[in-house]
């Protein structure tokens, strides 16, 4: 699929309709798509720019653009929860996600963060994604495949429990994510193959787990003192005087937890208060 330019056949295109609803097809010659509203040809979008307004036979209007990769993952099939985009922006970043990295990840889930990773890494980096659930796997597989037609070279899908995986079997990464139920039993795994400097984060749901993987991180005295956060995002409507936050909004998610490797035999400073005054 192209990311820019005139639509072509192959295209993932997203159709909204004058009350906001989505609907994504992808462009074959000859094809048509219905709706409530009648036939949307497919020959009547291809080579059309991105932005432009088609309509059905049944005179809907709808505006058409290619599915973006947050399109793709809020809408893709899913085996098991994906990252959502603002904890997903929050990993590249915080993380620092740079081009060439190598990026050791488990599990791979439905594959939406490793599809920000491979973004992230470009051709020159690589991705090594563990998953212990078959289903889930699969999920991946397609989805990534789907979205990047076909299944990237420097993508390291593996079918197998991290615990059991050694420095052998992986190799030095620059960068850690854990998305998982328990991160903590993976902490011996990650020491062993993460440089120092290597930035590792983890994506829990709930408190219990925040509280033993900060724990376990600070007792394998591998690693900075870890910090923790949540990202809460909350849309306005902007309409003249009735401005005002939007009733709903995304909050809690999940936790992210962030520390760094040491060089091995290095003690880190002990954290200390500012004196009262």
């Amino acid at each position: 699929m192209a990311y820019s330019g005139r639509f072509t056949p192959g295209d993932r295109v997203q159709l909204t309709d004058a009350k906001r609803r989505h609907f994504t097809i992808t462009l074959q010659e000859g094809e048509s798509f219905f709706t409530h509203k009648g036939e949307i040809k497919h020959d009547d979008i291809i080579g059309e720019h991105e932005g432009t307004v088609v309509k059905s036979s049944g005179a809907g209007e709808y505006l058409c653009f290619r599915h973006l990769l947050v399109d793709h993952v809020l809408s893709m099939p899913r085996g098991a929860a994906v990252i959502y985009p603002k904890d997903a922006a929050q990993i590249l970043v915080e993380g620092d996600i740079f081009p060439g990295a190598t990026v050791l990840e488990a599990g791979a889930g439905s594959g939406a963060m490793s599809m920000w990773l491979l973004r992230a890494v470009g051709e020159k980096g690589k991705l090594i994604s563990y998953e212990i659930r078959q289903d889930h796997l699969e999920y991946a597989e397609k989805n990534v495949s789907e979205h990047m037609g076909g299944h990237p070279e420097n993508w390291d899908l593996r079918l197998g429990d991290l615990k059991e995986a050694t420095k052998e079997d992986i190799g030095e990464v620059d960068r850690v994510l854990l998305d998982m139920l328990e991160p903590w039993e993976m902490l011996d795994t990650v020491k062993d193959v993460l440089l120092p400097g290597g930035v590792f984060m983890t994506y829990v749901a709930t408190v219990p787990q925040l509280m033993k993987v900060m724990e376990g991180i600070r007792e394998t005295k591998a690693f900075t003192e870890p910090k923790a956060w949540e990202s809460l995002v909350r849309e306005w409507k902007v309409d003249g005087l009735a401005t005002r936050p939007e009733h709903r909004m995304n909050a809690h998610t999940a936790f992210l937890i962030w520390a760094r490797r040491l060089a091995d035999g290095t003690v880190a400073p002990r954290p200390q208060r500012r004196a009262r005054r």
